[in-house]
Parts: C-alpha cells; structure tokens; sequence
C-alpha cells in the first residue's frame, strides 16, 4: 500500500483561523456600512446644536431693534458659545449680522445648508468634512425658529473635523472590540459542534490509512443525529468493510499462493497419468478399450480444469492497448481457434462488414470472441444429433446505443441454474465440469472497453451482446 506523509494543520492554521478571520471581515464589513449613515448623523447633530445656539442669538437679535445698541459683551459671548465668526438672521429680506470685535476673513468657505436632510447628501458632506485640509470656514444655513426666517453661521471647520476623527476612534475601537467577541464566542461554538468532530474525522482517516489491518482504529461515532453523526457512522462502516476486505484479501491471497502450488503438482501429476492412459489404451484387452475412453476424458476434464485455474491466477490487470483493428478478419481468427471453422456438423456464418473497424485491444477482444465461439460450440456438440442443423452465428451491427457484437447459436440454451451467476469465476459455468472463468474473463476485458456482455433471452439456443461503445469506431473506413 502506497503511503503519503500527511498531517494535520496546527489548531491556528485550518479551519480555525478562516472562520475566525471570515466572522471578523463580515463584522468589519458590516462596521463600514453602518458607520457612514452613523458618521452623517453625527455631523447633522453636531451642526444642528450650532444652529440652536444661532437661533437663540437671532432672538436677542430680532428683540432689540438696534443691533448696534447691543452690549459687545453680550454678542461676543453669543459668537463664542457658538463657536462662530459671525451670525446672520434673515427675515422677512431683512439681514441682521452680529460678528466679533475682530472681523475674520476666510480664504475658503464651504457650505453646509441643514435644509437638505437626505442621507446621501449628509453622508457626502461627512466624507468632504472627514477629508477636508485644514484652514476651510465652514457656512452653516439653517431655518429659524418662526416662518420665513433663516439663520446662517460662519465658523471655522476644524472643530466639527477634529470631534468626527474622535468618533470615528470610538467606532474603530467598538468595531474592533465587537468583531473579536463575537468572533471569538462564534469561534468557540463552532468548535465545539463542528470543527472539533470534523478534526476528529481527519484524524481518524489519516491514522486508519497508514495502518487499515488495525481494527481499534475504526472510530466510534457519536449519537448526534446531524450530518456530522452521518459521516460519522458512514466513516465507521466504511473502515470497517475496509478492515474485513483486507483480511479476506489476505486470505485469500495466502491460499491463491498454496492453490497455486497444489494445482501446479496436480497438473504435472495428471500428466503423467494421461501418458500411462495412453499406453493403456493400446492394450488389446476388452475391458480397458471400453473404460479407457472414460479414463482419458476425465483426466482430459482434469487437466483442462488446473490448466484453467492457472491461467486465471495468472491473469494481469492491464488496461487494453486500443488499436484499429479489422473486426471481420478478427472473428474468422476466433472461429479457426475455436474448432467451428470447417466443422464437419456445425456452420458457422461470419456476418461482419467486411469494412468494420474499432479500436480495441485485438489480443483480448480475440480471446473474447474464442472463448464464446467455443462454448457454442461444445454446447451444439454436446446436443449430438438433436439439433437438425446446428449453427453458430456472429453479427456486428452499429447503432445510437453502441456497437453490438452477437454471438448465437441454435442450441439447447443455458439452464435457468447457470444464468444467475453466469459471469461469476468457479461458480458461472453452464456445463458440467467447467470452471467459469471464461465468461468471468470475458466481463472483464469488456468492461475493460467501455462495453457491456449480456445473456439475451431467446425462444431457441443462446445469444451474447457485446455491447461496445460508439467511441470505439473508427470513423474513416475507406482504406
């Protein structure tokens, strides 16, 4: 048995790590999504309080006829609890400014006008916000408390940039902190449910591969119910099924050896006895000349018998070497080989197209062919004089399903006994005395081409399809 060093990856490296790294990307990812609307209404908020603090300025505004009469205290104190350059009240078309003692001028102004609350424009003035270089005065419009009244703010951005950069660590450090636990919780319920039996699993398959003639490795499956338990109890039968092939293979392959070496003695043993029955067939007595016809068919059947079982043992499990072979010459082979060519009582007909060719292993597809012709054959000369006019026949016919290969004879036909296990070695035989490995090896090199062998039931004699698939043709049949 051929091994391969295998091991297990470490508890970090396999499944673990993947799904730990596969829930944090998720949770990250999810993270990300939340955070922009987050990030807007953040921003919205934090300009929104700006705003009340404009409104109650344009109040004391809008309650003072002369803004100028104004203490410069008052609206200073006003600009700077709202952190603001300036402050504009509208209404009306009327304009009221209070600005500081210091007028500043900015260089670059943005606006950011609270009249507009759709969550795409929030989320792209956040991102602009986030973005923004240092030095931008940021204009904040904004409706008043009354009708038709506006309230407009000038300030400085940094502020409302540097509070976005804290809230975003703080969501960074949420999402973080949140992607780990919940990562870890699922981590650790997944390996207890799955990554843990799946290990075991693993574990157990490796281990049984290097030594499957252990029994203790077969694993003991869990009671669970799931698939993991259905892998579990399938993993068990199958290593156990395993477990009992390989002894039996053992077995087997221990008395294939001593039935060797016994069929090999008995074989030259029975020789010797078929040389003396020769002799003693020549001898003028009565009674040998009536018993040694018996005596050498049996030791005939005998060594036909051992010769048979050899030549199975023997039997290589090579894959056929397809070559485009001329089927018609193939099976007037066959049929010389199999005594049916030129018989004295049975005809053989040859039907093949003389223009057929497929791409077979000619030696094994050869053997095939001998081993069928000449069972017909021993089954007609076995019927003696009951069959009127014993035939044996061979068609080739192309169809959609495959190309089928028949050979059929006007015979008595199988017993219903020899059917059931007709393609079984020692056990498939239809005649008296045989070993079944013919048909046994005919299977095989058939299968060994893609093909099927059937019996095909028939009022009279007995028929075999070979049924070989179209992919063996050869296509181009002119030459």
């Amino acid at each position: 048995m051929t091994t391969r060093s295998s091991a297990l990856p470490g508890r970090f490296s396999g499944l673990s790590i993947k799904l730990i790294a596969t829930i944090s990307a998720v949770i990250l990812l999810v993270e990300i999504v939340v955070y922009l609307p987050s990030l807007a209404n953040f921003r919205a908020s934090w300009l929104d309080d700006r705003l009340r603090v404009g409104v109650v300025g344009a109040r004391v505004l809008d309650a003072v006829p002369d803004v100028m009469a104004l203490p410069r205290s008052l609206t200073d104190r006003l600009l700077t609890s709202a952190g603001a350059y300036a402050i504009v009240y509208r209404r009306d078309g009327q304009s009221q400014l209070i600005e500081l003692a210091d007028p500043v001028t900015p260089e670059l102004v943005v606006t950011a006008d609270m009249r507009q609350r759709d969550l795409p424009s929030l989320i792209m003035g956040a991102i602009d916000t986030l973005l923004a270089g240092p030095g931008r005065t940021l204009r904040i419009i904004g409706p008043g408390d009354l009708d038709q009244t506006m309230v407009e703010l000038l300030m400085p951005e940094r502020p409302l940039r540097q509070d976005m950069l804290d809230y975003s660590g703080q969501v960074v450090f949420i999402s973080l902190a949140l992607a780990l636990l919940t990562a870890l919780t699922l981590y650790l319920l997944a390996s207890y449910l799955f990554i843990h039996p799946v290990r075991r699993l693993t574990e157990n398959m490796l281990a049984f591969r290097q030594a499957p003639e252990n029994g203790s490795l077969i694993i003991a499956p869990s009671a669970r119910r799931d698939e993991i338990g259905i892998a579990e109890r399938e993993l068990a039968a199958m290593e156990t099924d395993i477990f009992t092939l390989l002894r039996q293979r053992r077995h087997l392959a221990d008395l294939g050896l001593a039935v060797a070496k016994i069929n090999h003695d008995l074989r030259n043993t029975l020789t010797s006895a078929q040389l003396l029955s020769d002799q003693v067939a020549t001898l003028d007595d009565p009674k040998v000349q009536r018993l040694a016809p018996r005596l050498v068919t049996t030791l005939d059947r005998a060594i036909g018998f051992a010769q048979s079982v050899l030549d199975y043992g023997r039997e290589t499990a090579l894959p056929p070497v397809l070559a485009p072979t001329r089927l018609r010459p193939l099976v007037d082979e066959a049929a010389f080989d199999a005594r049916l060519s030129a018989h004295p009582r049975i005809t053989f007909t040859n039907a093949t197209p003389d223009a057929l060719l497929l791409n077979i292993d000619s030696g094994q597809m050869g053997r095939v062919l001998l081993n069928l012709l000449k069972n017909a054959r021993e089954a007609l000369e076995a019927a003696g004089t009951k069959i009127e006019a014993p035939e044996v026949s061979f068609t080739a016919v192309p169809g959609t399903q495959g190309i089928t290969l028949s050979v059929s004879d006007n015979g008595p036909g199988l017993a219903p006994r020899a059917r059931d296990k007709l393609f079984v070695a020692f056990e498939g035989s239809a005649r008296a005395g045989g070993t079944g490995l013919g048909l046994a090896i005919a299977r095989e090199i058939v299968e060994a081409h893609g093909g099927q062998i059937s019996l095909v039931d028939q009022p009279v004699g007995t028929r075999f399809d070979l049924v070989l698939p179209n992919a063996l043709l050869v296509k181009n049949q002119s030459t």
